[in-house]
């Protein structure tokens, strides 16, 4: 297990691997999902304080882009669980009086075609 720091929730525990949207569910955060974590509604989104991951999925990078969300947010439908993760949820049932949506599979969604987000470090 691991610790993921989450702003106006604390600290919460998570598999390593685990998809964010689904650690941070768990860990008792009413973040937003209401496409059901398949990168097609960007409601499930958060921004990085720190642990951004350099990997992102095609449909996240094809999402954020038509949205102009690209370096401001990121949707943890997408992203796996790794140690050093700080996050703020940007979008919550309480804060928008909205349903969370249908619940999100164990596994990413759509399958992942990986690249490096834009901006990110490709030197070790």
């Amino acid at each position: 297990m691991i610790t993921v720091q989450v702003e106006g929730f604390g600290e919460i525990q998570a598999r390593s691997g685990e998809r964010l949207v689904l650690a941070l569910e768990r860990g008792g955060v009413d973040v937003l999902h209401r496409c059901g974590g398949v990168a097609r509604c960007t409601t499930c989104r958060v921004s990085f304080q720190e642990g951004e991951p350099s990997a992102m999925t095609a449909a996240e990078f094809d999402k954020l882009t038509e949205k102009d969300l690209i370096g401001q947010a990121r949707l943890s439908c997408q992203i796996e669980c790794a140690p050093g993760m700080s996050v703020t949820p940007l979008q919550t049932a309480a804060s928008t009086g909205l349903e969370p949506g249908k619940a999100p599979a164990e596994e990413i969604e759509p399958e992942p075609v990986w690249s490096t987000r834009p901006g990110a470090s490709t030197e070790g």
